[in-house]
């Protein structure tokens, strides 16, 4: 019924099939709705129990893991398996360095740690036909900045992400990684150790100042479409766009229902007017919710004195030009933060014209030059304040 909501009536699905992701086996049939092609694709743990289930955008054409991208220019940078450790946790991922790092040996560049948004990403942030972190890997190694990017906790562990005698949090999820691909890029012979920066998309840009705070003597954050609001706010928003769409069917508008009087409920977590028979959104945890609320992202990235660059499309509608404002506000008395908003980019840094729709990640469509070369000055130090 959510599909339905976004993307019309379902009309057809494929048959299954097998694939890989990242040595997973993992078992996918495509659904045709009106308006978009999806993914239904589920992985299982070694005891044959779900460990994974994605709904995404089709590739188009071939089988799981083929984008029909441009292949980038190898001659401008070479790339190294790595491992993000966390306790018991491996993470699989990928060191890209310039090719000119490579050439002059001993020869140090800065190196920028790509943290994900929300959901099992892997270290691409693949949606549909689009990888924007492989876009910024290769075109900051065009510019002669290192990456480390990898897959998610919950993505390679699926349910069994949470460590013992934890709670599913911020930390948990995205924060500890973080912290650990840090650590890791301090050993790295080939990366300048106090050139390293955190840049973060969505969720992982709104934890990039939580990250910054823990790891210490980082040389900047930068945050991509970052959330000011807490989670609940934003999904109030979210529910009432999608469902002003043209288009939208009755039955999705009652669905739509559901998920406001979810979010609605959501806002007053903590509170006794917070009622306990209403789920969260999503299924999320108690102690999810609870860490949102506690956690201010726009304080503690106030109170940090490395600079800040935050970059925002001004045609998203999941984390808005009201979230935008509220850094631009709470960041104010920090001279060392830097802002800028692109008109025609969405929340996935895809251009594009008019109100923007879910429809937009289905097309395959890279990040602008223009945004890697403002990341590129501000890690450089070339970005007048």
């Amino acid at each position: 019924r959510q599909l339905e909501q976004q993307f019309g009536k379902l009309q057809a699905e494929g048959t299954w099939k097998e694939g890989s992701v990242q040595g997973v086996t993992v078992y996918y049939r495509d659904m045709q709705f009106e308006k978009l092609k999806l993914r239904f694709t589920l992985a299982f743990d070694a005891e044959g129990k779900v460990n994974g289930m994605t709904v995404t955008p089709s590739p188009e054409p071939g089988p799981i893991g083929e984008v029909g991208q441009a292949v980038p220019d190898k001659d401008e940078y070479e790339e190294r398996d790595i491992t993000v450790l966390t306790d018991s946790f491996h993470l699989p991922g990928t060191l890209t360095l310039p090719k000119q790092t490579v050439a002059v040996q001993g020869k140090k560049v800065p190196c920028v740690i790509l943290v994900h948004g929300s959901g099992p990403n892997d270290r691409d942030e693949t949606i549909g036909p689009n990888k924007p972190f492989r876009d910024l890997a290769m075109g900051l190694a065009e510019q002669g900045i290192a990456t480390i990017r990898y897959d998610k906790r919950t993505l390679v562990y699926g349910a069994s992400f949470v460590p013992v005698g934890r709670e599913i949090d911020y930390d948990v999820e995205t924060v500890d990684d973080a912290l650990s691909a840090v650590a890791l890029a301090r050993t790295l012979p080939e990366v300048a150790t106090d050139s390293i920066f955190v840049l973060g998309h969505s969720l992982g840009g709104m934890l990039a100042p939580r990250i910054a705070e823990r790891a210490g003597l980082l040389a900047g954050i930068i945050l991509l479409a970052v959330p000011a609001r807490k989670m609940a706010n934003l999904l109030v928003e979210q529910i009432g766009y999608l469902a002003s769409l043209p288009g939208v069917t009755a039955e999705a508008k009652l669905q739509a229902e559901v998920q406001l009087k979810q979010a609605v409920n959501m806002q007053k977590l903590g509170t006794a007017e917070f009622d306990e028979s209403i789920p969260l959104p999503m299924g999320l945890p108690r102690s999810y919710g609870l860490f949102d609320i506690r956690y201010n992202p726009v304080e503690v990235a106030a109170k940090l004195t490395l600079p800040i660059l935050v970059l925002q499309g001004e045609r998203d509608y999941q984390v808005t030009m009201e979230d935008f404002g509220l850094w631009r506000s709470g960041l104010s008395g920090c001279a060392n933060a830097a802002f800028k908003s692109y008109p025609s980019l969405n929340h996935l840094l895809q251009e594009g014209h008019g109100k923007a729709t879910p429809m937009e990640y289905g097309m395959a469509s890279s990040i602008p030059s223009y945004v890697i070369e403002d990341i590129a000055a501000f890690v450089q130090g070339r970005m007048t304040h």
